[in-house]
Parts: C-alpha cells; structure tokens; sequence
C-alpha cells in the first residue's frame, strides 16, 4: 500500500510516516500543496492522510486533484480545528472516508489508514 502524508509541520508528519512505515506500508511526505500534486501525477496512491488546514496550499485543491487523477485513492482528514466537524467534509469530497483530529495516536492513524487501503 502507498500512502501519500500531506502535513506542513514536518515533525508530525515525520511521526505518522514512521508509524506507516512499521506497519508496511510504503510512505511518500509532502509539505506543499505543489509537491502533493506533483506525487499525485507520478506515483499509484491508495490512500492520502491530507491536514484539512494545511500551511502552504489547499487541502481541497488536492484532494479535488486527486478525485480527478486518482479515483480510487482514499483520503483521511486530519485537523487541529472544528472546521466540517459536523461531517460536511463528505459531502463536498467524494473519496473522503475519515474525518480525525491531528492529536489522534499514531497507531489510530496507522489503523485507519490500513482499514480503508485495504478496502480502497
């Protein structure tokens, strides 16, 4: 399974790639919105954990991005915010299929991420 992190703050997304890693999967980082894309345009992903509010770019641009591309690539939401806390985010992203705040333990994470690549 590949597995496309798209986090700004590098220690967290570092964090969440080494729990991935150790489950198996194969992980890409990105911290951009220009660098997701451009994975996006070149690598096979199953499953995109995208930062609802990322730093630099859109997570609705990529995730519009990746509807298109890549259909069947799954997207976890993370966020520090209340922002689509009452499920709306699923209406407006077809392949979203979680929704979770960015303090969730890695191993949750890692969970979710193994659930919906294997079912993707």
């Amino acid at each position: 399974m590949h597995v496309l992190i798209v986090e700004t703050d590098p220690d967290l997304g570092g964090l969440w790639a080494r729990h991935l890693d150790r489950a198996g999967a194969r992980v890409s980082l990105a911290a951009t919105q220009a660098a997701a894309i451009g994975l996006l345009r070149s690598e096979a992903i199953d499953v995109i954990v995208l930062d609802l509010m990322l730093g630099r770019g859109s997570a609705f641009a990529i995730a519009d991005f990746a509807s298109y591309r890549q259909p069947a690539a799954r997207i976890i939401f993370v966020t520090n915010t209340t922002f689509f806390s009452d499920g709306s985010i699923f209406r407006h992203i077809p392949n979203a299929c979680a929704f979770v705040q960015s303090r969730t333990p890695p191993d949750d994470l890692a969970a979710l991420v193994e659930h919906y690549g294997a079912t993707g």
